[in-house]
């Protein structure tokens, strides 16, 4: 059907009244013919995904009033959506795209996806679906992987106000969709726009941790149209999608959706996977209820556990020996922590982190914790420069104990090396023990992967430096509390002599619990 100029000029006039362009919703109403054709079951989006297009139009009214009152603009809007299978993510994408070119003419869509053949199948080809069944779809020239505007709407855009154009470039202006490169992520980079940024992330959960960075440095431009919406199946509980609910969930809105709870699609499907595997299986948990894996599949420590482990009612203990670990930063982001635990009780005494110290300076941090807890125990990592600190503290007359952690285990049988020792008695304890309610920590405590030595069978943990590789943090905090348990330690409340055999396990810390 031919559009004639008129009605081209009728549109640009409804879809740059606030109540369309600055709304979803009411765009997305406008938009497509709900109740006909293949949207002849749908009155309209869905509530969830009318609530996400809400939430937009309640930030974009924000900003609105803050720039009426010449305030400062709140952060730009950045959405993260776990789901089950099937709840309508892919429409949801489709729309916002649409709305977006269509009501911030000049502006920029960047999408990515978990790779290229997601990308180019299915996120890209449902964006250019919505597009071109919207009532404005004959603006737009949709290809493989871009949506730019029709020659003849570049060319009204590019004219002169004086001339009936816009007066505006259309350098910037269109929806792309992004391949990236885990070993040149800067080549990722979109181009800054102050016509407004809309980032999409499909299966984010897939996308490595660098992209996610990389794009995160495009939204400086002090302007209210900065959005970045991340929708995936929750399949790992590591990484930056899991962080946008978990160590990162302060900056992030986020929303998990079951898709049992989801009105227009067949649940049959979800009871199925219910039935086989069980309501709190991954495979539920995943794939109908939206939530992150308890375990992940090379994950050491159970994130159920470690949540427990948080708000568990502290164990007082007062027989059992405090233990202070300290792991000292080697370079760069890493932290230097002290962390305390008295039998079951890692809460109670409130840990210490620090930033940016000389050896010297942390032995000093030390030596204060030592004279006002006096600690049973003193466990240092001695690794890299932690020995300079262990030094320092001998030479102050203090004793402690160093610690390699990469020299033999107690238990050689079991374990390849000192740190999987340590972690592995960590991970018994934390069944029993409390830990901080610390964000930081519990995402931390579930973060390296573990292996088994193919000759041994030995247990091997993820080194640091295979966590940098692969984007996840140094985990300082757990390393601290691990350190605790390098040694076992006589309690307080048992009589032992030295030189006897008195050192069994009822009578040592961490053998025991109870």
């Amino acid at each position: 059907m031919l559009i004639s100029a008129k009605d081209n000029i009728a549109m640009l006039e409804d879809l740059s009244d606030p109540r369309i362009a600055d709304n979803p919703f009411n765009f997305a109403m406008w938009a497509y013919e709900w109740g006909e054709g293949d949207l002849k079951d749908f009155p309209g989006p869905r509530k969830w995904q009318k609530e996400v297009m809400l939430d937009v139009a309640g930030y974009l009214k924000t900003c609105r009033n803050r720039q009426e009152k010449e305030e400062q603009l709140p952060d730009f809007f950045r959405c993260a959506i776990a789901s089950g299978r099937g709840p309508g993510k892919s429409a949801l994408v489709g729309m916002l795209a649409h709305w977006f070119i269509s009501t911030r003419i000049g502006g920029s869509v960047w999408v990515a996806a978990n790779g290229e053949p997601q990308l180019r199948t299915k996120t890209f080809p449902e964006i250019a679906k919505w597009v071109a069944r919207g009532l404005n779809g004959h603006w737009f020239e949709v290809n493989a992987m871009s949506i730019q505007p029709a020659k003849w709407f570049k060319e009204m855009i590019e004219s002169p106000v004086q001339k009936g154009g816009l007066g505006k470039s259309t350098r910037y202006y269109y929806a792309s969709g992004q391949l990236w490169s885990e070993e040149n992520p800067d080549a990722f980079a979109g181009a800054h726009n102050n016509d407004g940024e809309m980032a999409i992330f499909d299966e984010a959960s897939g996308i490595p941790d660098r992209i996610w960075t990389v794009q995160e440095g495009v939204f400086t431009e002090n302007i209210p149209d900065r959005f970045w919406f991340c929708f995936s199946n929750p399949r790992k509980n590591t990484g930056s999608f899991f962080e946008c609910f978990n160590k990162n969930r302060d900056l992030w809105r986020h929303r998990q959706i079951d898709s049992r709870t989801v009105e227009g699609i067949s649940h049959s499907t979800f009871e199925n996977i219910i039935k086989q595997y069980g309501e709190e299986s991954d495979e539920a948990r995943i794939e109908v209820k939206g939530e992150f894996p308890l375990k992940g599949e090379t994950q050491f420590i159970d994130g159920q556990k470690i949540r427990d482990s948080a708000y568990r009612e502290i164990y007082t203990d007062p027989g059992a020996p405090l233990v202070m670990g300290v792991d000292v930063a080697r370079f760069g982001t890493d932290k230097s922590v002290i962390a305390y635990r008295r039998g079951r009780d890692a809460r109670s005494i409130p840990w210490e982190v620090y930033e940016k110290l000389d050896t010297q300076q942390m032995a000093v941090k030390v030596a204060n914790a030592i004279k006002r807890y006096s600690p049973d125990a003193v466990f240092i990592d001695g690794g890299g420069v932690g020995g300079g600190v262990v030094d320092s503290l001998k030479v102050m007359r203090f004793k402690v104990i160093e610690v390699q952690s990469g020299g033999s285990a107690d238990d050689k049988n079991k374990y390849r090396n000192k740190r999987a020792e340590m972690w592995g008695l960590m991970n018994e304890w934390i069944e029993v023990g409390c830990i901080p309610q610390d964000d930081h920590l519990m995402s931390d405590l579930g973060g390296p992967s573990y292996s088994w030595h193919p000759v041994t069978g030995q247990l091997l943990i993820e080194s640091k430096d295979d966590m940098k590789k692969r984007g996840v943090p140094s985990p300082d905090k757990p390393d601290a509390l691990a350190h605790t348990f390098a040694k076992p330690v006589n309690r307080n409340d048992v009589r032992t002599s030295r030189g006897k055999s008195d050192g069994l396990a009822k009578d040592l810390d961490y053998a025991i619990f109870g």
